[in-house]
């Protein structure tokens, strides 16, 4: 797999950052092609009223998820970092794992993981979370309610 210019390892999006879902605006990658899942398996769930997809840092667990992977430079990865929110407590963790193509081809590449312990936070409060799934699909996206952008605004600020 190819490394971009500034060699970062290609991000592979799972949820509302995919080509063609909500917040693919804030993904300024180039995407490459093939039909991608992750080696390990995770659990991917929709949490809370937000419906937001978060795939949970519990390898072995749910399932060997699709999505789409990207190439980008040191601007597009700290853009989607801020979206990520992965420098707050309750934010995505960037991790390395690994993809596959078709099955074939294995790849390191970075995802944005939440933490085991923050889904299991969500859980004790009794918030709404459906899944394990293997893909975040076009239906899960129209239920999907974006963070108020005044928040989005105020991590680029800092």
């Amino acid at each position: 797999m190819t490394r971009s210019v500034v060699g970062n390892l290609p991000v592979f999006v799972f949820g509302t950052l995919k080509q063609g879902f909500p917040n693919f605006h804030c993904n300024a990658g180039s995407r490459l092609p093939g039909h991608f899942r992750l080696v390990n398996r995770y659990p991917l769930y929709l949490v809370g009223v937000r419906q937001s997809p978060w795939l949970v840092d519990n390898p072995g667990h749910g399932f060997r998820v699709r999505g789409q992977l990207f190439d980008v430079d040191s601007n597009a990865l700290d853009e989607m970092d801020t979206l990520e929110r992965t420098g707050d407590a309750d934010g995505y963790r960037r991790r390395v794992t690994r993809v596959s193509d078709n099955d074939q081809e294995i790849s390191e590449v970075f995802v944005y993981l939440k933490p085991l312990a923050q889904y299991a936070e969500v859980v004790s409060r009794g918030e709404t979370v459906t899944g394990p799934y293997a893909d975040y699909t076009p239906n899960m996206a129209d239920a999907y309610q974006p963070r108020p952008a005044v928040r989005i605004l105020q991590a680029q600020d800092n």
